[in-house]
């Protein structure tokens, strides 16, 4: 069967008029009759080619200020009549509506408007109604009609167009139809994150358009990303970002949120395996480093400021996947740009959603961020003696640390640099003793450590296990109903402990 069609009648009517000239000529050429709006109907017009206006189809001007133009049963009729209906051909004769076989029309500047700025009039007036009905209308027509939904599609639509003499076929049109689709759900889901003000962002992305990863968390699985990457990232260098790696950059970025020194970080499988604040970030570097040099084989890397070339060069002797900083040294990115493959990002300002959400069984599940981050205020002593001024800064950067860790979780640091963690256990005391071997491993001193967990200790043996290995400082939520055991210990061992009152599980 053949499933050619030849384009006869056109509707063209576009915000942006960039790039639509060689369509018209071509238009023109093929003796295409062309149907137009407004300042579209009028650029038309400049250059020489005979158009009419949808006024003279209609028989109806432009109304309410320009929000009722194409909103008519002539236009609408001659895109949605299904050509191999007779009762639609002869309806359309009844009516004197022509076939219209092409559309070009993309969408007021909605989101443009709204970065600007403007006044809610001013946006809401953004909100295309005629556009949007026709591109849908044309697209669920695609076994008759073409639709052209953006100016990024003219060039390969007038190859198109050429190459088969005005004509498409069915595979041709389903495909527009597809991208037109994609084009209207971006539209409506940046319109809906507008008027949404209880901020489901998590399911707002989830309308975006999807980009196709490589593949999934193993290469037999397909993977996708919904949502704007380069609203957060310019990436610099490198392949192009994975599955695995959306999921540590994202961890990465919610970490390093979290400090405001100069910071470095080093993650693994979603984990911080290396963490260091120091007054220059090259020590911040080696301190990070020095925390599990092992597990920072092929991690992501992180900092709060700005690369330079010295730091570039000790961190150019490790193989990483990814590296991320608020900007770097023309220096520093000609040696980190040395492997081709090294993904180097800039993370831009930008506010990540309020809430996460996370499809389960048959359904999704959604939550607030976990955005609290404790103060010394926060902190309630609950032991005889008080940690020192040295000791509450620890514990409150183990804190930050061990809210971003795995459950169960617990953390050990030490003149604010991450020594060990232990991550995703099942028993909390596994945690601790996973937490103290590694440490051992790398030769760290635990005498004068501090201890952070994610969640209350449910008896006193964890205390006693970390009182062995030589740390004197606890920071947990408390709330068990054993926590005078914890708390007795550490009163008879001279350890200072405080409790937050609030719990961070990262399942």
């Amino acid at each position: 069967m053949n499933d050619l069609k030849r384009i006869s009648t056109a509707l063209v009517s576009v915000y942006y008029k960039d790039k639509l000239e060689p369509i018209i000529d071509l238009l023109n050429e093929l003796n295409v009759k062309i149907v137009s709006t407004g300042g579209t109907k009028q650029f038309i017009e400049d250059r020489g080619v005979a158009v009419q206006s949808v006024e003279s189809l209609t028989s109806y001007p432009s109304i309410l200020g320009g929000r009722v133009k194409t909103l008519h049963p002539k236009v609408f009729g001659g895109i949605l009549a299904r050509r191999g209906e007779e009762g639609d051909l002869e309806q359309l004769k009844q009516y004197d509506i022509p076939e219209i076989d092409l559309v070009i029309v993309d969408l007021y500047p909605f989101e443009e408007t709204l970065k600007s700025g403007a006044d809610d009039q001013s946006i809401i007036e953004k909100i295309d109604i005629g556009g949007i009905s026709l591109i849908r209308g044309a697209a669920k027509n695609f076994n008759d009609v073409l639709v052209v939904s953006g100016r990024d599609q003219y060039e390969e639509v007038y190859a198109l167009l050429k190459e088969k003499n005005g004509s498409t076929s069915l595979d041709d049109r389903r495909k527009y139809a597809g991208k037109a689709f994609q084009v209207s759900s971006h539209y409506d889901s940046a319109i809906f994150s507008y008027f949404d003000k209880d901020d489901f962002s998590a399911f707002k992305q989830s309308l975006y358009p999807g980009k196709k990863l490589r593949y999934g968390e193993n290469p037999h699985q397909e993977g996708f990303f919904f949502g704007n990457f380069g609203e957060i990232f310019d990436q610099l260098h490198g392949k192009e970002i994975s599955y695995n790696n959306l999921l540590d950059v994202d961890a990465a970025v919610c970490l390093i949120a979290e400090f405001e020194e100069t910071t470095f970080a080093i993650l693994k499988h979603n984990n911080a395996c290396g963490l260091a604040c120091r007054e220059k970030l090259i020590d911040a570097w080696k301190d990070a480093l020095a925390g599990d040099p092992v597990s920072a084989f092929g991690g992501v890397l992180i900092t709060n400021a700005k690369v330079d070339a010295a730091t570039a060069s000790e961190i150019n002797n490790l193989f990483f996947e990814i590296i991320i900083a608020p900007s770097y040294e023309e220096e520093a990115l000609t040696i980190l740009k040395q492997k081709k493959n090294r993904i180097i990002l800039v993370q831009k300002t930008a506010t990540l959603s309020g809430r996460i959400s996370r499809t389960l069984l048959n359904g999704a599940v959604v939550q607030d961020r976990d955005v609290y981050c404790e103060t010394e205020k926060d902190l309630k002593v609950v032991t005889v003696t008080s940690p020192g001024k040295k000791e509450i800064e620890d514990l409150l950067f183990a804190n930050k640390i061990v809210k971003h860790t795995k459950s169960n979780a617990i953390v050990l640091a030490k003149n604010r640099q991450l020594i060990a963690s232990g991550v995703g256990q099942t028993s909390r005391i596994d945690a601790l003793r996973q937490s103290i071997e590694k440490a051992k491993s790398f030769s760290f001193d635990l005498k004068g450590a501090v201890m952070a967990s994610d969640a209350f200790f449910p008896f006193g043996d964890s205390v006693e296990i970390a009182f062995n290995a030589g740390i004197r400082a606890v920071i947990q939520p408390g709330g068990s109903v054993k926590d005078q055991e914890s708390i007795d210990f550490c009163n008879n061992n001279k350890m200072n402990m405080v409790f937050t009152g609030i719990r961070h599980f990262k399942h």
